[in-house]
């Protein structure tokens, strides 16, 4: 259901405007128009539009919590002014008008039905499905030799300074959002089971990676499959154990050398795992994670779509957690950096490999990023290779690498990979390459920095 337009003359009720920006807002977003029209001996003035755009905002401030809206835009239809307002689609809450929770079906408001309606505030982060308590899990379901393996990492990583440490690990994963206390007893949450059981699969039969490669360019009788079981932390060992004997060797020229290396930046596929893994939707059963590996494709596929107001358009740079507690612990576990989704460094490092770009999609309820192993045919890092038959000494060849990945090096960049030799020696070396056409320099004094020719 895609945003929706709605028609008011400028006479609408509150109640009327509200019932909308609230159904629009619970829904895919959609526009406003309020139509002011001129009466008989009037003429529309400043005060008139301004008049129409305070009941927007009063109607906004009706809902629970207040709507955000941004500035309305105003514009004329012959001698009609014509005041828009935008509902942006993917908006953080769950909004509700005098209690009543509504969205938008065709032209209309109507309440949402109570499964959607829970769905909707696990999707926006009102209720998060990792922080609820398990009905019949308890502390001896969970595997003492993982959560001794993580109190370990918590502690070697806080400051010991700090007066306020907890003291046991109860105390610690209590902290952490994997338990909750309950008539003085600590009890397990979903994400607890999920990071430290030892067998999280009781309850949550779907939380498993199912990883297989085919031979061909689609899915066949004739496949290698590992379907992938265990805590979290050992679903992702697992997984990366798999990438690394399924992927297959490949030579890239990369700098002066040709280098063996996989079909695909291992990097890029364990960050893919750790983002599936990390921000799937737990609270849809029935379906695992997918790692498919093609001959010309990965493809990796999470359940549930993107979390909040993460859409395709902004999710490299925007940042939400639909499970906090588990980014928190594998974060602290080091899987994961805690402030990125790690999209970013996946397309990052596509590009230092000549790869082409990652393809994100949402497909029936479903995150899907696919990677592709055919050079982009575009030229991704500088081609050194017409400098291979040149006496370069170790020193300049150093200098040409790093230039493969960072296009411009400085005295002080090559002071910092050759650390023991004498600045004027290094000053000497790439003076040397600009003489004989290698490189150009750029700048003066301090603020010099040289490029290749």
């Amino acid at each position: 259901m895609g945003p929706a337009l709605h028609w008011f003359p400028e006479e609408a009720p509150l109640t009327q405007l509200a019932a909308t920006l609230v159904g629009m807002a619970n829904s895919a977003g959609g526009t406003i128009f309020l139509g002011i029209a001129p009466r008989s001996g009037h003429v529309l003035g400043v005060n008139d539009v301004e008049t129409a755009i305070d009941r927007f905002f009063q109607a906004a401030l009706l809902a629970e919590p207040p709507l955000l809206l941004p500035v309305p835009h105003v514009f004329t239809v012959g001698s009609m002014v014509i005041v828009q307002v935008l509902v942006p689609p993917g908006l953080p809450h769950v909004y509700n008008l005098d209690g009543r929770y509504l969205w938008r079906e065709g032209r209309e408001n109507n309440p949402i039905p109570p499964r959607r309606l829970r769905q909707l505030l696990l999707e926006r982060g009102e209720v998060q499905f990792e922080t609820r308590l398990l009905p019949d899990a308890s502390l001896e379901d969970m595997d003492l030799e993982q959560v001794m393996d993580y109190v370990q990492n918590y502690q070697a990583a806080a400051r010991p300074e700090n007066p306020n440490q907890p003291a046991n690990w109860q105390e610690i994963l209590l902290q952490r959002g994997c338990l909750k206390q309950v008539a003085g007893d600590f009890q397990p949450t979903y994400a607890a089971m999920l990071l430290f059981s030892r067998y999280p699969q009781r309850w949550l039969p779907s939380a498993t990676i199912l990883a297989a490669r085919f031979s061909g360019v689609a899915f066949a009788d004739r496949f290698i499959k590992l379907h992938i079981e265990g805590s979290l932390p050992e679903q992702l060992r697992q997984a990366e154990n798999f990438v690394r004997t399924n992927l297959q060797s490949v030579v890239r020229l990369i700098g002066l050398r040709r280098q063996e290396t996989l079909e695909y930046p291992f990097e890029a596929v364990r960050e893919l795992l750790v983002n599936a893994v990390s921000h799937r939707d737990y609270n849809l059963q029935g379906d695992p994670i997918h790692l498919n590996i093609f001959a010309d494709r990965l493809e990796v596929i999470s359940p549930g779509g993107l979390p909040g107001p993460v859409n395709l358009d902004n999710l490299l740079e925007a940042r939400f957690s639909r499970n906090a507690v588990i980014v928190q612990v594998l974060s602290d576990l080091g899987f994961i950096e805690r402030l990125g989704y790690g999209l970013d460094r996946v397309v990052t490092l596509m590009h230092q490999n000549g790869l082409q770009p990652p393809r994100f999609d949402e497909v029936a309820g479903t995150f899907k990023v696919t990677l592709f192993n055919e050079p982009t045919g575009e030229e991704a890092f500088p081609d050194l290779s017409r400098f291979r038959e040149m006496d370069l000494n170790p020193r300049q060849e150093m200098a040409l690498n790093h230039l493969v990945s960072h296009r411009r090096i400085s005295n002080s960049d090559l002071q910092a990979l050759c650390p023991e030799v004498h600045p004027e020696s290094l000053r000497r070396d790439l003076a040397d390459l600009v003489s004989r056409g290698v490189l150009i320099k750029i700048g003066d004094k301090r603020a010099t920095y040289y490029i290749l020719k």
